[in-house]
C-alpha cells in the first residue's frame, strides 16, 4: 500500500519541496483519522498544536525522551523537531520509549516515527500496572496525553507501586481508585531523574480537584519542581470540546523559583480553525513561549523573536509590492490588482464612452476614478513609507529599547496597510457596482459594445488580484500587532505579572487557594480591549462557513434518521 501510494504521488512536485514531506502528510492523515471519530473516539490523537507548545517548552537538547501513553508518537515527532531547529540531530541526540496498551495505536506510532526518519522502542503494555522499559528515576524528559478521569484502577495493585511517591489518591467502595488522573502525574513525577523535566496534558479538573487528589497535589508542590502552569480553553481536541491544562515540572529550578509557580492562562489565545476545532497560530505559540523565556532569564531569545517579528513587517511591505512564490514566480501584489482593475474598465470602456454624463453608470465610473486616484497616491506613500521602515530597521540593533522604539515607529505603516485593505475592497466593489449599473440602468445587455465573457474575465481577475493583494497587506500589520502584543505587555524585556494572562505565584498564595494550579485563579480578568482590526466581512464570511458546516450536519443526521427508521421498518 505504501508503495503504491508513493508511485501515485506526484514525482516532480514532491521534488519541488522541501523538508520532512513524508511526515507532514501523514500527520494529516492522522487529523484527518481523528477528526473522524476514528478509533476510540480519535483519542489516540493530541492535537500537534499542544504538542508542539509542550515540546517547544521542554526544550529537549539530549537523553531520554519517554512517553507512558504515546498514541501516535506525536510527542516523539514534535520531539525531534525541536532538536533539528537548534541544528542538531535528534536522532543522535534523543532516544524515544513508550508504552501505550492498542496494537493498532503502536502501529500507526511506528509509521509515524519510520516517515519522520526516526527510531523508538515503544512496547505494548498498561501503564497502570506495568513498566516494562524499567524508566523509575532515569527519563530525561517525559511528555504525555494520559486519558483523563478514569476510574477502573485497581486500588491494590498500584498501591505498593513505586511509581507512587505520594501515595494513592482517593479509593472508592469497590476497591477502585476514583480517578486517575494523579496516578499519572505520579508517575510521570516519578519517572524523572535528577535533571529531568516534564509536560503533559491534563484534565482541567485535576489542578483544583479536592480530596484526596488535594493531598496528593500539595505534596507535589511542596518539592518544588512544579515549573509552570498553561491553561488551554476548550475546543482543541479533535473529538473533545473539554478545557485542559498543560503541567510542567521541573527536577532543577533555580533556586529563586523553587517555591513559585509561573500560572499561564491562554484561554483567550486561539485561532479558529473550523466551528468546532482551534488551535495555536505558529505567532500565537511563540508568543507563549516568549513567556516562558522570560521566566527563565532567557531574553536574547525573546529580543530575537521581537526582532524577526518588526523584520517581518519591512519584508511583508516590500511583498506587496514585489515578492518570489514557492514555485519560483513573481508576483506584484499591489501593481497587478491595480492593473486588473485597470484591465476591467478597459473591458468596459467601449460600451462607457457612449453613456450620457448624467447616467447612473456614469456617476459610478466617477466614484470608482476618483477613489482610484485616492488609491494610487497613497499605495506611493505606502511603498516610500516601507523604505523608510526598512532602511531603519536595517540600522537598529538587538537592544529592548531599541526594539520597542521601533515598534512605537512602524505603527503609522501598520496603520496605512489596514486603510489600504479597504480601499483595496472599496475600490472592488465600485468596480462591480459599475457593472451591475451598466447592466441594470444602462442597457448593457442589449448593446454590442457590451461583452459579458471578456468582463466576467476581467472581474474574477481582478477578485483574485484583490485577494492577493489584501492578503499580503494584512500580513503587514499582522506581523506589527506580534511586535505590539509583546512590547505593550513586556516593555522592559523582563517577566512582569499582566492581569489575564501571567503571574508568578508563591507557595504561600498556593496554599491559600487550596494548594490549586489553577491559572485562572490567580492571573485575574483582563481588561477589556477593543479590536479596532475587527473585520466586519470577514466575520460574515466565518458565520457563512459555519451555516454550512451547519447545513452539511443537519443533511447527515437526517440520512442517519432515515436510515435508522428504515432499520426498524417505521
Amino acid at each position: 500500500m505504501l508503495g503504491q501510494l508513493l508511485r501515485t504521488l506526484n514525482p516532480a512536485a514532491l521534488k519541488a519541496v522541501s523538508g520532512d514531506v513524508f511526515g507532514r502528510i501523514y500527520e494529516y492523515f492522522l487529523t484527518q483519522f481523528a477528526d473522524q471519530k476514528a478509533h476510540d473516539g480519535g483519542e489516540f490523537f493530541t492535537p500537534i498544536s499542544l504538542v508542539s507548545l509542550i515540546a517547544h517548552v521542554l526544550d529537549p537538547e539530549r537523553g531520554i525522551v519517554f512517553d507512558l501513553a504515546c498514541g501516535s508518537g506525536g510527542m516523539f515527532v514534535q520531539s525531534a523537531r525541536t532538536v533539528e531547529e537548534q541544528g542538531q540531530s535528534p536522532t543522535k541526540q534523543l532516544t524515544f520509549r513508550g508504552l501505550e496498551k492498542n496494537p493498532t495505536t503502536i502501529r500507526l506510532a511506528k509509521m509515524n516515527l519510520a516517515v519522520h526518519g526516526l527510531e523508538g522502542d515503544i512496547r505494548q503494555a498498561i501503564t497502570y500496572y506495568e513498566d516494562p522499559h524499567e524508566l523509575l528515576g532515569k527519563a530525561d524528559y517525559v511528555m504525555a496525553n494520559p486519558p483523563f478521569n478514569v476510574d477502573e484502577i485497581d486500588a491494590d495493585k498500584v498501591k505498593t507501586d513505586p511509581r507512587l511517591p505520594f501515595g494513592l489518591p482517593s479509593v472508592n467502595k469497590k476497591g477502585k481508585v476514583g480517578n486517575g488522573n494523579y496516578i499519572w502525574i505520579s508517575y510521570f513525577y516519578s519517572y524523572l531523574n535528577e535533571r529531568g523535566r516534564a509536560g503533559f496534558v491534563m484534565s482541567s479538573q485535576a489542578s483544583s480537584a479536592g480530596g484526596g487528589e488535594a493531598v496528593l497535589r500539595q505534596k507535589l508542590v511542596e518539592t518544588g519542581d512544579v515549573d509552570l502552569m498553561i491553561a488551554i480553553r476548550s475546543n482543541f481536541f479533535y473529538t473533545r470540546t473539554v478545557p485542559c491544562e498543560l503541567w510542567f515540572l521541573n527536577r532543577t529550578k533555580p533556586a529563586e523559583y523553587r517555591d513559585k509557580v509561573l500560572m499561564l492562562d491562554a484561554r483567550n489565545i486561539y485561532r479558529k480553525v473550523t466551528r468546532k476545532i482551534y488551535d495555536f497560530s505558529p505567532e500565537q505559540q511563540q508568543n507563549l513561549l516568549a513567556i516562558v523565556w522570560l521566566y527563565r532569564g532567557e531574553t536574547e531569545r525573546y529580543l530575537d523573536l521581537l526582532h524577526d517579528y518588526l523584520g517581518r513587517v519591512v519584508d511583508e511591505g516590500q511583498g506587496c509590492f514585489e515578492a518570489d512564490t514557492d514555485t519560483g514566480a513573481t508576483v506584484q501584489p499591489l501593481p497587478d490588482y491595480t492593473a486588473s482593475i485597470g484591465e476591467l474598465i478597459s473591458a468596459m470602456r467601449p460600451f462607457l464612452d457612449t453613456l450620457p454624463d448624467d447616467s447612473p453608470p456614469a456617476e459610478v465610473l466617477r466614484e470608482l476614478t476618483q477613489s482610484r486616484e485616492t488609491f494610487d497616491a497613497d499605495v506611493e506613500r505606502f511603498q516610500d513609507a516601507v523604505a523608510s521602515a526598512t532602511a531603519q530597521f536595517d540600522l537598529t540593533e538587538v537592544r529592548n529599547k531599541a526594539l520597542v522604539a521601533l515598534t512605537q515607529d512602524f505603527t503609522p505603516l501598520a496603520d496605512s496597510s489596514r486603510d489600504l485593505v479597504k480601499q483595496t475592497d472599496l475600490i472592488y466593489k465600485l468596480a462591480t457596482r459599475l457593472i451591475d449599473t451598466c447592466e441594470q440602468s444602462g442597457s448593457a445587455k442589449d448593446s454590442d459594445l457590451w461583452r459579458p465573457r471578456d468582463i466576467n474575465r476581467a472581474r474574477k481577475a481582478a477578485d483574485q488580484a484583490r485577494q492577493d493583494a489584501v492578503t499580503e497587506l494584512k500580513q503587514v500589520r499582522y506581523c506589527w500587532r506580534q511586535a505590539h502584543w509583546l512590547t505593550e505587555r513586556f516593555p522592559d524585556a523582563a517577566l512582569r505579572d499582566v492581569p489575564g494572562l501571567v503571574k508568578l505565584v508563591d507557595r504561600a498564595e498556593i496554599e491559600a487557594n487550596d494548594w490549586s494550579l489553577t491559572p485562572g485563579r490567580y492571573v485575574g480578568v483582563a481588561p477589556e480591549e477593543v479590536d479596532e482590526d475587527f473585520d466586519f466581512e470577514e466575520a460574515l464570511r466565518e458565520i457563512h462557513v459555519e451555516l454550512e458546516d451547519l447545513n452539511v450536519d443537519a443533511v447527515m443526521l437526517a440520512e442517519r434518521i432515515k436510515r435508522n427508521f428504515q432499520e426498524l421498518g417505521v
